[in-house]
């Protein structure tokens, strides 16, 4: 709910019209959360809008830019240092990544002091892939938060139900029929990141073919773009939750 004292619409102006300036001059003054607010609004409110696809890149965008900055959010807190603390040790407690942590506080080292004061992102991640459209969805909870175009395998290939992110690799080694192929190989297919599922030989990753992004070509994995698999890595931690239906 948009918490801000706005102006009535007029007779003239839509009222979706007017909440989509609303929302706008908000995300101009850097008050996230209630652009955030006012474009779940419109698309949940005034669907039938001008132009709603960029309305939902641009409240995508707004909730990314909510999980790796340090505005105010309800899905945050903020931590206060204390003797023993370290990076991996908060990231266990609130069930995060020390990539967030740092990223969100603009951390250049893992090193931090008494004292300090850290934003840390509480949320709850989940993972929905849907094969039929090639698509993965990262939500908070149940809400959607961004929604990516990924490839999915061939003859129906990967497998659908629920699994979980187990392990998270940089850079991986692709283990290919007894053959290993090295991270900088161009033969190397699983691209700069894996997270792997609780099921031996699937998971998610990047790509040399980005090309290829929104087909189904793939040996059983999800494949992602380099960019977007390196962003869902950064604050996926083990432990998540996929599921994957046709």
């Amino acid at each position: 709910m948009i918490t801000e004292t706005t102006a009535q619409p007029s007779s003239n102006e839509p009222k979706g019209e007017i909440l989509l300036e609303q929302a706008n001059q908000m995300l101009e003054d850097r008050n996230l959360s209630g652009a955030k607010n006012a474009y779940r609004e419109i698309l949940s409110e005034y669907n039938d809008i001008e132009n709603i696809d960029t309305i939902q890149d641009k409240l995508e965008k707004v909730n990314m830019e909510l999980i790796f900055s340090n505005s105010p959010s309800e899905d945050a807190v903020v931590h206060e240092v204390v003797s023993g603390d370290t990076l991996g040790e908060l990231a266990k407690k609130y069930g995060t990544t020390i990539e967030l942590i740092k990223k969100k506080n603009n951390l250049k080292s893992d090193v931090i002091r008494i004292g300090q004061k850290l934003t840390i992102w509480t949320g709850q991640f989940n993972i929905f892939v849907d094969k039929s459209q090639n698509i993965l969805i990262l939500k908070d909870d149940e809400e959607v938060l961004k929604v990516y175009n990924v490839s999915t395998g061939k003859n129906n290939s990967t497998p659908v139900g629920d699994f979980k992110i187990t392990s998270k690799l940089i850079d991986p080694v692709w283990f290919n029929k007894g053959v290993i192929v090295p991270p900088e190989s161009p033969a190397n297919v699983l691209g700069s990141r894996w997270l792997g599922f609780d099921i031996p030989g699937y998971g998610i990753h990047g790509t040399v073919e980005p090309e290829t992004i929104g087909q189904q070509v793939t040996a059983g994995c999800v494949r992602m773009r380099n960019t977007e698999v390196e962003e869902l890595y950064s604050i996926i931690p083990t432990g998540t939750m996929v599921k994957i239906v046709d």
